[in-house]
């Protein structure tokens, strides 16, 4: 069972830790860093996604309108026929953003919001 998880910034901490959890189970996460935004590398996503079959993105910012959403749009346009599972987008909530320690755990994205969707979309929960 594989699965690709691209993130950046932040977010790639997360999402390797992720990844470490899953292998555990028995699930093989191979995580893209996305570096720079700005051109938005998709060469590695590609190739990462033809192997797994399956993706995740994990942003700091909003699901709406975010880097997920372009990673998303451009993985179903140069290997939609590579995927067995609708891209997941994992983002912060849709709120305001946060300005203390106690609301970012709330707002943003955190390992186990990776595990649950990794699962998810492995059919595994």
């Amino acid at each position: 069972e594989h699965i690709t998880i691209c993130a950046h910034s932040r977010m790639l901490i997360v999402a390797m830790d992720a990844a470490t959890e899953l292998e555990k189970e028995g699930i093989s996460a191979e995580v893209v860093d996305m570096r720079a935004l700005r051109p938005l590398d998709m060469v590695p996503v590609i190739a990462s996604v033809k192997k797994t079959s399956r993706l995740i993105t994990v942003e700091e910012g909003w699901r709406s309108y975010g880097v997920g959403s372009e990673i998303a749009s451009r993985v179903y346009e140069e290997a939609f026929d590579y995927l067995d599972a609708p891209v997941a987008r994992i983002g912060a909530a849709e709120v305001p953003a946060p300005y203390n320690k106690r609301l970012e755990k709330i707002a943003f994205p955190g390992k186990a919001d990776v595990i649950v969707t990794a699962r998810a979309l492995l059919g595994k929960n």
